[in-house]
């Protein structure tokens, strides 16, 4: 047994540059565990404080690191159009029972340039008048984009709420080809 604190839980991070403006990523061993949108100055510091809170470790500036490396050029892939599936390890810490439940079906089973209403969502999973918990697992996805709560819309046609701002999920919407590119 290691006595040394060599298996204290390592996070990584790297902010990248993409057409929906900055995004964090950060990383741990098990694999890529938040995404953060406009990750400037102010919203990164506040980000990477949450996450030593929550994983109990100081994240270190890596954008080197082998995940991270791959995790940008796969968003990088996402953002020129090259790539419209993400192949990462993924860390589900942050993010437990029925939220995780219903994020992991959004990860496997929403593929790009689709949509999903949340209540058809919620019945995927079982839980059919569950439309209400749908929208609030989406507000706690830790992995936005990589993880594509832009695609869960209002039944209604409405486009429903989003944590990076409803123009960022207009923007990726359209970047999928869901939604006419915005005119202005």
């Amino acid at each position: 047994m290691n006595s040394h604190g060599g298996d204290e839980r390592r996070v990584v991070w790297a902010v990248t540059d993409t057409g929906i403006g900055p995004l964090l990523l950060a990383a741990t061993g098990e694999g890529l565990v938040s995404v953060v949108f406009h990750a400037r100055e102010a919203v990164r510091d506040r980000a990477l404080e949450r996450l030593a809170d929550r994983l109990g470790a100081e994240p270190v500036e890596a954008p080197g690191s082998p995940l991270l490396a791959e995790a940008i050029r796969q968003v990088g892939e996402y953002f020129s159009g090259t790539r419209r599936a993400f192949a990462l390890p993924l860390d589900w810490s942050l993010i437990s029972g029925f939220n995780r439940q219903v994020l992991r079906e959004l990860a496997e089973g929403v593929p790009y340039g689709t949509v999903v209403g949340y209540g058809d969502l919620a019945r995927r999973v079982g839980q059919p008048g569950a439309a209400q918990a749908v929208g609030m697992a989406m507000g706690a996805n830790p992995l936005p984009v990589v993880v594509p709560c832009h695609r869960v819309v209002e039944s209604d046609g409405g486009i429903g709420g989003f944590g990076g701002g409803l123009e960022t999920k207009r923007r990726l919407l359209a970047w999928e080809g869901v939604l006419p590119e915005p005119l202005f």
